[in-house]
Protein backbone atom coordinates (compact mmCIF):
# COMPACT_ATOMS: atom_id res chain seq x y z
CA UNK A 1 0.00 0.00 0.00
CA UNK A 2 2.40 2.42 0.97
CA UNK A 3 4.23 1.68 -2.47
CA UNK A 4 1.29 2.78 -4.53
CA UNK A 5 0.91 5.63 -2.46
CA UNK A 6 4.61 6.81 -3.21
CA UNK A 7 4.14 6.26 -6.78
CA UNK A 8 0.61 7.76 -6.54
CA UNK A 9 2.66 11.15 -4.92
CA UNK A 10 5.50 10.81 -7.36
CA UNK A 11 2.96 11.10 -10.90
CA UNK A 12 1.33 14.17 -9.29
CA UNK A 13 4.46 15.63 -8.65
CA UNK A 14 5.73 14.84 -12.39
CA UNK A 15 2.47 16.10 -13.70
CA UNK A 16 2.76 19.42 -11.57
CA UNK A 17 5.78 20.36 -13.08
CA UNK A 18 5.20 19.18 -16.76
CA UNK A 19 5.01 22.38 -18.68
CA UNK A 20 1.68 22.58 -20.82
CA UNK A 21 2.12 24.96 -23.76
CA UNK A 22 -1.82 24.95 -24.35
CA UNK A 23 -2.05 27.16 -20.93
CA UNK A 24 0.20 29.58 -21.86
CA UNK A 25 -0.96 33.17 -22.14
CA UNK A 26 0.92 34.55 -25.58
CA UNK A 27 3.41 37.67 -24.40
CA UNK A 28 4.94 40.16 -26.43
CA UNK A 29 8.83 40.63 -26.74
CA UNK A 30 8.70 42.61 -23.70
CA UNK A 31 6.42 39.70 -22.08
CA UNK A 32 3.44 42.05 -22.25
CA UNK A 33 0.36 39.45 -22.88
CA UNK A 34 -1.15 39.95 -26.22
CA UNK A 35 -4.97 40.10 -26.04
CA UNK A 36 -6.95 38.86 -29.27
CA UNK A 37 -10.50 40.62 -29.87
CA UNK A 38 -13.24 39.48 -32.21
CA UNK A 39 -13.61 40.15 -35.77
CA UNK A 40 -16.23 43.14 -36.78
CA UNK A 41 -17.61 44.26 -40.05
CA UNK A 42 -19.26 47.80 -40.75
CA UNK A 43 -21.42 48.02 -44.29
CA UNK A 44 -22.39 51.02 -46.21
CA UNK A 45 -25.97 48.95 -46.67
CA UNK A 46 -28.35 49.43 -50.07
CA UNK A 47 -31.43 50.83 -50.36
CA UNK A 48 -33.92 49.80 -53.17
CA UNK A 49 -32.11 53.25 -55.13
CA UNK A 50 -28.55 52.14 -55.18
CA UNK A 51 -26.48 49.65 -57.02
CA UNK A 52 -24.29 48.39 -54.94
CA UNK A 53 -23.21 48.02 -51.21
CA UNK A 54 -19.51 47.58 -49.97
CA UNK A 55 -18.93 45.60 -46.79
CA UNK A 56 -15.77 46.30 -44.78
CA UNK A 57 -14.28 43.43 -42.29
CA UNK A 58 -11.77 44.21 -39.51
CA UNK A 59 -9.91 41.07 -38.34
CA UNK A 60 -8.49 40.29 -34.85
CA UNK A 61 -6.12 37.22 -35.86
CA UNK A 62 -4.99 37.96 -39.11
CA UNK A 63 -1.95 39.11 -40.81
CA UNK A 64 -1.25 42.27 -42.95
CA UNK A 65 -0.97 40.70 -46.57
CA UNK A 66 -3.83 37.67 -45.46
CA UNK A 67 -5.80 37.18 -48.30
CA UNK A 68 -9.45 36.26 -47.42
CA UNK A 69 -11.96 34.20 -49.54
CA UNK A 70 -15.20 36.08 -49.56
CA UNK A 71 -18.52 34.65 -50.86
CA UNK A 72 -22.18 35.09 -50.31
CA UNK A 73 -24.70 33.44 -48.72
CA UNK A 74 -28.40 33.81 -49.72
CA UNK A 75 -31.99 31.82 -48.97
CA UNK A 76 -32.15 29.45 -51.57
CA UNK A 77 -33.75 26.20 -52.42
CA UNK A 78 -31.03 23.50 -51.96
CA UNK A 79 -29.24 21.87 -55.69
CA UNK A 80 -30.35 18.15 -53.88
CA UNK A 81 -34.32 19.44 -54.35
CA UNK A 82 -37.09 20.00 -51.27
CA UNK A 83 -39.21 23.13 -50.71
CA UNK A 84 -37.49 24.24 -47.94
CA UNK A 85 -34.98 27.28 -48.32
CA UNK A 86 -31.57 27.70 -46.97
CA UNK A 87 -29.01 29.74 -46.40
CA UNK A 88 -26.49 28.69 -49.06
CA UNK A 89 -23.30 29.96 -51.09
CA UNK A 90 -24.85 32.13 -54.25
CA UNK A 91 -23.18 30.85 -57.23
CA UNK A 92 -20.69 33.26 -59.11
CA UNK A 93 -20.18 35.55 -55.88
CA UNK A 94 -16.44 34.24 -55.04
CA UNK A 95 -13.87 37.14 -54.36
CA UNK A 96 -10.76 37.90 -53.09
CA UNK A 97 -10.02 40.81 -50.12
CA UNK A 98 -6.74 41.01 -49.05
CA UNK A 99 -6.13 42.54 -45.61
CA UNK A 100 -4.07 45.39 -45.40
CA UNK A 101 -1.86 47.68 -43.14
CA UNK A 102 -5.10 48.80 -40.97
CA UNK A 103 -5.98 44.79 -40.46
CA UNK A 104 -8.85 45.75 -42.40
CA UNK A 105 -10.42 44.19 -45.82
CA UNK A 106 -13.42 45.77 -48.25
CA UNK A 107 -15.88 43.81 -51.12
CA UNK A 108 -18.46 45.66 -52.97
CA UNK A 109 -21.39 43.73 -55.09
CA UNK A 110 -23.81 45.01 -57.42
CA UNK A 111 -27.18 44.02 -56.73
CA UNK A 112 -27.09 42.14 -59.50
CA UNK A 113 -24.39 39.72 -57.99
CA UNK A 114 -26.40 39.64 -54.94
CA UNK A 115 -29.41 39.00 -56.77
CA UNK A 116 -31.16 41.54 -54.67
CA UNK A 117 -34.64 42.77 -56.64
CA UNK A 118 -37.00 44.42 -53.76
CA UNK A 119 -36.74 45.53 -50.37
CA UNK A 120 -36.49 42.93 -47.85
CA UNK A 121 -34.01 40.80 -49.78
CA UNK A 122 -30.99 40.23 -48.01
CA UNK A 123 -27.51 38.56 -48.38
CA UNK A 124 -25.10 37.12 -45.83
CA UNK A 125 -21.22 38.57 -46.77
CA UNK A 126 -18.73 35.46 -45.31
CA UNK A 127 -15.08 36.66 -44.84
CA UNK A 128 -12.75 33.19 -44.54
CA UNK A 129 -8.67 33.07 -44.27
CA UNK A 130 -6.35 30.86 -42.24
CA UNK A 131 -6.65 32.51 -39.06
CA UNK A 132 -9.62 34.63 -39.00
CA UNK A 133 -13.36 34.83 -40.22
CA UNK A 134 -15.90 37.28 -40.47
CA UNK A 135 -19.50 38.19 -41.52
CA UNK A 136 -22.16 40.48 -41.85
CA UNK A 137 -26.03 40.53 -43.11
CA UNK A 138 -26.56 43.52 -45.50
CA UNK A 139 -30.68 43.67 -46.04
CA UNK A 140 -32.00 46.25 -49.14
CA UNK A 141 -34.39 48.70 -47.50
CA UNK A 142 -36.90 51.50 -48.71
CA UNK A 143 -34.83 54.86 -49.65
CA UNK A 144 -38.39 56.65 -49.55
CA UNK A 145 -40.21 57.15 -45.60
CA UNK A 146 -43.33 58.45 -45.36
CA UNK A 147 -44.71 59.62 -42.42
CA UNK A 148 -48.72 59.88 -41.15
CA UNK A 149 -49.72 63.16 -41.79
CA UNK A 150 -48.64 65.31 -39.66
CA UNK A 151 -49.66 69.44 -38.49
CA UNK A 152 -46.62 71.35 -36.69
CA UNK A 153 -45.12 67.90 -35.95
CA UNK A 154 -47.58 65.99 -34.58
CA UNK A 155 -49.63 63.20 -36.28
CA UNK A 156 -52.96 63.48 -36.62
CA UNK A 157 -56.16 61.59 -38.24
CA UNK A 158 -57.28 63.60 -41.36
CA UNK A 159 -60.65 65.02 -40.61
CA UNK A 160 -63.26 66.12 -43.20
CA UNK A 161 -62.12 69.73 -42.87
CA UNK A 162 -60.71 72.49 -45.40
CA UNK A 163 -57.79 72.39 -43.74
CA UNK A 164 -54.37 70.65 -44.84
CA UNK A 165 -52.21 68.66 -43.06
CA UNK A 166 -48.63 67.23 -45.01
CA UNK A 167 -47.11 63.75 -45.05
CA UNK A 168 -43.45 64.22 -44.54
CA UNK A 169 -42.04 62.18 -46.99
CA UNK A 170 -37.96 61.66 -47.19
CA UNK A 171 -35.79 59.87 -50.21
CA UNK A 172 -32.39 59.06 -48.97
CA UNK A 173 -30.19 56.55 -50.87
CA UNK A 174 -27.21 54.80 -49.17
CA UNK A 175 -25.00 56.41 -51.63
CA UNK A 176 -25.53 60.03 -50.93
CA UNK A 177 -28.17 62.78 -50.86
CA UNK A 178 -30.93 62.37 -52.90
CA UNK A 179 -31.11 64.91 -56.03
CA UNK A 180 -34.08 64.01 -57.58
CA UNK A 181 -37.53 64.33 -57.49
CA UNK A 182 -40.94 63.09 -56.09
CA UNK A 183 -44.05 61.95 -57.58
CA UNK A 184 -47.07 61.72 -55.51
CA UNK A 185 -50.28 60.59 -56.47
CA UNK A 186 -53.67 59.82 -55.02
CA UNK A 187 -57.16 58.29 -56.08
CA UNK A 188 -60.44 58.36 -53.72
CA UNK A 189 -61.72 54.93 -53.81
CA UNK A 190 -59.66 51.57 -55.11
CA UNK A 191 -61.54 51.98 -58.54
CA UNK A 192 -60.81 55.28 -59.02
CA UNK A 193 -57.93 56.51 -61.58
CA UNK A 194 -54.97 58.41 -59.91
CA UNK A 195 -54.15 61.72 -60.37
CA UNK A 196 -51.21 63.54 -59.57
CA UNK A 197 -51.45 65.59 -56.03
CA UNK A 198 -51.32 69.36 -55.96
CA UNK A 199 -47.77 69.84 -56.54
CA UNK A 200 -46.07 67.07 -58.29
CA UNK A 201 -43.54 66.85 -58.72
CA UNK A 202 -41.49 67.68 -55.42
CA UNK A 203 -38.02 68.67 -54.88
CA UNK A 204 -35.47 70.75 -52.81
CA UNK A 205 -35.33 70.68 -49.36
CA UNK A 206 -36.87 67.23 -47.39
CA UNK A 207 -39.09 66.12 -46.19
CA UNK A 208 -41.29 67.01 -49.16
CA UNK A 209 -44.61 68.04 -48.05
CA UNK A 210 -47.05 66.18 -49.73
CA UNK A 211 -50.85 68.14 -48.93
CA UNK A 212 -54.07 66.33 -47.57
CA UNK A 213 -56.95 67.82 -46.91
CA UNK A 214 -60.27 66.68 -45.72
CA UNK A 215 -62.08 68.41 -49.19
CA UNK A 216 -60.10 65.99 -50.70
CA UNK A 217 -62.20 63.14 -50.22
CA UNK A 218 -66.13 63.17 -52.28
CA UNK A 219 -69.28 63.09 -50.21
CA UNK A 220 -69.73 59.33 -49.39
CA UNK A 221 -65.59 58.48 -50.13
CA UNK A 222 -64.05 58.09 -47.14
CA UNK A 223 -60.45 56.38 -48.19
CA UNK A 224 -57.91 57.78 -50.66
CA UNK A 225 -54.90 55.74 -51.53
CA UNK A 226 -51.44 57.34 -52.03
CA UNK A 227 -48.29 56.73 -53.98
CA UNK A 228 -45.21 57.98 -53.50
CA UNK A 229 -42.19 57.45 -55.55
CA UNK A 230 -38.71 59.08 -56.24
CA UNK A 231 -36.04 57.75 -58.98
CA UNK A 232 -32.19 57.05 -59.63
CA UNK A 233 -30.55 55.99 -62.54
CA UNK A 234 -32.73 53.11 -63.50
CA UNK A 235 -34.10 52.37 -59.96
CA UNK A 236 -37.95 53.63 -58.87
CA UNK A 237 -39.04 53.11 -55.39
CA UNK A 238 -42.26 52.97 -54.29
CA UNK A 239 -44.42 53.39 -51.39
CA UNK A 240 -47.83 53.42 -51.09
CA UNK A 241 -50.03 54.76 -47.85
CA UNK A 242 -53.52 54.99 -47.37
CA UNK A 243 -55.62 57.25 -45.41
CA UNK A 244 -59.23 56.81 -44.17
CA UNK A 245 -60.71 59.82 -43.54
CA UNK A 246 -62.92 60.48 -40.31
CA UNK A 247 -65.88 63.18 -39.25
CA UNK A 248 -64.44 66.88 -37.61
CA UNK A 249 -63.29 65.78 -33.77
CA UNK A 250 -61.34 67.27 -30.70
CA UNK A 251 -58.10 66.20 -31.33
CA UNK A 252 -56.64 65.76 -28.04
CA UNK A 253 -58.36 64.92 -24.06
CA UNK A 254 -56.63 66.03 -21.09
CA UNK A 255 -57.24 65.60 -17.43
CA UNK A 256 -57.39 68.60 -14.45
CA UNK A 257 -58.07 69.15 -11.03
CA UNK A 258 -59.05 72.49 -9.69
CA UNK A 259 -58.62 72.94 -5.78
CA UNK A 260 -60.32 75.57 -4.40
CA UNK A 261 -57.59 78.57 -3.04
CA UNK A 262 -53.45 77.89 -3.73
CA UNK A 263 -51.98 77.69 -6.80
CA UNK A 264 -53.98 74.84 -8.55
CA UNK A 265 -57.39 77.35 -8.29
CA UNK A 266 -57.36 77.80 -12.24
CA UNK A 267 -55.95 75.84 -15.22
CA UNK A 268 -54.62 77.25 -18.27
CA UNK A 269 -56.93 74.03 -20.56
CA UNK A 270 -54.08 75.06 -23.96
CA UNK A 271 -51.31 74.27 -22.69
CA UNK A 272 -52.79 72.08 -19.23
CA UNK A 273 -50.92 74.05 -16.43
CA UNK A 274 -52.13 74.26 -13.30
CA UNK A 275 -52.89 78.09 -12.22
CA UNK A 276 -54.12 80.76 -9.56
CA UNK A 277 -57.41 81.48 -10.34
CA UNK A 278 -55.80 85.11 -10.59
CA UNK A 279 -53.37 84.01 -13.12
CA UNK A 280 -54.08 85.85 -16.43
CA UNK A 281 -54.23 82.53 -18.17
CA UNK A 282 -57.07 81.34 -15.92
CA UNK A 283 -59.19 80.47 -18.52
CA UNK A 284 -61.50 78.31 -16.40
CA UNK A 285 -61.35 78.05 -12.21
CA UNK A 286 -63.33 77.77 -9.03
CA UNK A 287 -63.51 80.62 -6.30
CA UNK A 288 -64.99 80.63 -2.82
CA UNK A 289 -66.92 77.53 -4.57
CA UNK A 290 -66.77 75.01 -7.08
CA UNK A 291 -68.70 76.50 -9.30
CA UNK A 292 -66.23 76.24 -12.65
CA UNK A 293 -66.22 79.70 -14.66
CA UNK A 294 -63.37 82.24 -16.08
CA UNK A 295 -60.20 83.24 -14.10
CA UNK A 296 -60.53 86.43 -13.03
CA UNK A 297 -57.79 88.34 -14.05
CA UNK A 298 -58.32 86.12 -17.22
CA UNK A 299 -62.29 87.79 -17.54
CA UNK A 300 -60.76 90.71 -16.62
CA UNK A 301 -59.33 91.06 -19.95
CA UNK A 302 -62.07 90.96 -22.02
CA UNK A 303 -61.75 87.08 -22.41
CA UNK A 304 -65.05 84.47 -21.86
CA UNK A 305 -65.53 81.41 -21.93
CA UNK A 306 -69.65 80.01 -21.54
CA UNK A 307 -70.86 76.56 -20.92
CA UNK A 308 -73.90 74.49 -22.41
CA UNK A 309 -74.97 71.08 -20.44
CA UNK A 310 -74.50 68.33 -22.43
CA UNK A 311 -74.85 64.36 -22.43
CA UNK A 312 -71.78 61.18 -21.68
CA UNK A 313 -72.72 60.10 -25.15
CA UNK A 314 -71.38 63.05 -27.06
CA UNK A 315 -68.50 63.50 -24.72
CA UNK A 316 -67.95 59.32 -25.61
CA UNK A 317 -68.65 60.01 -29.20
CA UNK A 318 -66.46 63.44 -29.79
CA UNK A 319 -67.57 64.79 -33.22
CA UNK A 320 -66.58 68.15 -32.84
CA UNK A 321 -69.05 69.25 -35.98
CA UNK A 322 -72.48 68.08 -33.82
CA UNK A 323 -70.91 69.22 -30.47
CA UNK A 324 -70.52 72.86 -31.61
CA UNK A 325 -73.83 72.88 -33.16
CA UNK A 326 -75.30 71.55 -29.86
CA UNK A 327 -73.76 74.38 -28.45
CA UNK A 328 -74.83 77.04 -30.85
CA UNK A 329 -78.58 75.41 -30.49
CA UNK A 330 -78.19 75.66 -26.34
CA UNK A 331 -78.51 78.13 -24.17
CA UNK A 332 -74.79 79.74 -23.12
CA UNK A 333 -73.71 80.14 -19.39
CA UNK A 334 -71.20 81.99 -17.77
CA UNK A 335 -71.04 79.40 -15.43
CA UNK A 336 -71.13 75.46 -14.57
CA UNK A 337 -72.44 73.69 -11.57
CA UNK A 338 -70.03 70.31 -11.79
CA UNK A 339 -72.88 68.18 -10.19
CA UNK A 340 -76.05 69.63 -11.98
CA UNK A 341 -77.25 67.30 -14.87
CA UNK A 342 -74.93 64.34 -16.17
CA UNK A 343 -71.95 66.62 -15.15
CA UNK A 344 -70.95 67.20 -18.98
CA UNK A 345 -70.55 70.63 -20.67
CA UNK A 346 -70.20 71.92 -23.73
CA UNK A 347 -67.64 75.35 -23.55
CA UNK A 348 -66.36 77.93 -25.79
CA UNK A 349 -63.23 79.73 -25.11
CA UNK A 350 -62.91 82.90 -26.79
CA UNK A 351 -59.03 83.86 -25.89
CA UNK A 352 -58.75 86.67 -28.32
CA UNK A 353 -60.06 88.21 -31.75
CA UNK A 354 -58.86 85.83 -34.17
CA UNK A 355 -61.01 83.12 -35.27
CA UNK A 356 -58.11 80.56 -34.40
CA UNK A 357 -58.36 81.80 -30.97
CA UNK A 358 -61.96 80.60 -30.39
CA UNK A 359 -61.88 76.87 -28.89
CA UNK A 360 -64.62 74.90 -28.67
CA UNK A 361 -64.68 71.64 -26.50
CA UNK A 362 -66.40 69.19 -23.78
CA UNK A 363 -65.70 68.13 -20.47
CA UNK A 364 -66.90 65.44 -18.41
CA UNK A 365 -66.97 65.34 -14.40
CA UNK A 366 -64.62 62.47 -12.74
CA UNK A 367 -64.39 63.44 -8.96
CA UNK A 368 -65.95 66.10 -6.78
CA UNK A 369 -64.94 66.61 -3.10
CA UNK A 370 -67.72 68.98 -1.57
CA UNK A 371 -65.83 72.41 -0.24
CA UNK A 372 -62.33 71.13 -1.83
CA UNK A 373 -61.55 70.09 -5.23
CA UNK A 374 -63.40 68.89 -8.84
CA UNK A 375 -61.92 66.66 -11.27
CA UNK A 376 -62.70 66.62 -14.79
CA UNK A 377 -61.40 65.29 -18.18
CA UNK A 378 -61.65 67.48 -21.21
CA UNK A 379 -61.86 67.58 -24.87
CA UNK A 380 -59.99 70.60 -26.96
CA UNK A 381 -58.83 71.54 -30.09
CA UNK A 382 -61.07 71.63 -33.44
CA UNK A 383 -59.29 73.25 -35.80
CA UNK A 384 -55.35 72.39 -37.15
CA UNK A 385 -53.91 75.52 -36.25
CA UNK A 386 -54.74 75.31 -32.64
CA UNK A 387 -52.10 72.20 -32.94
CA UNK A 388 -49.12 75.02 -32.36
CA UNK A 389 -50.94 76.30 -29.51
CA UNK A 390 -52.23 73.55 -27.62
CA UNK A 391 -49.73 71.32 -25.54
Amino acid sequence: MKNIIFLLCAMVLIVSCTKQDYYEIPTDENGNVILTGISSTTTTGISSLDNSFSVTATFATAKVGDVMNVELLKLQIPSTGGTTTQLLPLAGTQKQATVGSDMKATVTYTRDEAKMAKVGDYVTVVFAGKTDYAKQRVDMVAATTVTKPKVTGKEIDVARTTETAFFNVSVAPKSGAYAGTLIAKRKNGLKAAWENVSGTPFSGTQPFLVPISGSDFAAGKDTMYYSFSATSGSYTDEVASTIIVRDPYFFLKKAATLTLGGSSAGRNMLINAAVAETDAAANIAVSGSLILKGGSAWLAAGKTIQFVPSTLAMYEANNSTNIIAAFNAGTPTATADPINGVGVFIYKIVNGPAPTDVYYGILKMTNVIPGTSVSFEYRIGDMYAHLSVIK
